[in-house]
């Protein structure tokens, strides 16, 4: 769950965190923990989502917010208009266990959504959020450039709550095919 399009990237290119900072870092961690496969490559040409490229395999890539916000920061009107949205996004992913926040905006916006108080799953930076018995929120500072330049967030620090979700997520589908053969 990302914040919403960028007015450099994804808005250029039509898909989420392609042609930008961040797609830089999140989709080659994607790849290497298994949410994804293929090359990533930031062109408008590339395929992501057909697969010459790249192929999300236990991922799908949304926004808080449908449109680009002025000076890049939604306000919680922006926020709360985009709810209904949101909510059919989730609703439209039956197998929906697992969700990464990109952001304090992306983490309330699923609590918004999903009608949890937000005093209860504070936004911090590797947590895991159990919001109900088959729905878990990770929690990560976005992975924009602003972020890594100032050194809120490191490549590491993304690294490991990527590799963190693979081992919540993609594991126990490991273990199960592992015990099959």
């Amino acid at each position: 769950m990302g914040l919403a399009p960028g007015l450099r990237g994804a808005n250029r290119s039509g898909r989420p965190f392609t042609g930008d900072f961040a797609g830089d870092l999140l989709f080659p961690a994607l790849i290497r923990h298994g949410f994804a496969a293929g090359e990533y490559a930031a062109g408008r040409d590339d395929d992501a989502w057909t697969g010459d490229h790249l192929t999300l395999t236990a991922a799908r890539i949304t926004n808080a917010v449908r449109c680009v916000p002025p000076q890049n920061k939604p306000l919680p009107v922006e926020v709360r208009t985009c709810r209904p949205f949101l909510v059919a996004e989730m609703a439209a992913m039956p197998n929906l266990r697992v969700i990464l926040a990109l952001g304090r905006v992306a983490h309330d916006a699923v609590l918004g959504a999903l009608d949890v108080r937000k005093r209860k799953y504070p936004f911090v930076h590797g947590a895991l959020h159990e919001l109900t018995s088959a729905l878990t929120m990770a929690d990560s500072y976005h992975c924009s450039r602003y972020n890594t330049n100032t050194g809120v967030l490191t490549p590491a620090m993304f690294e490991m709550v990527i590799a963190r979700l693979g081992e919540v997520c993609l594991a126990p589908k490991k273990r199960e095919k592992d015990a099959r053969m």
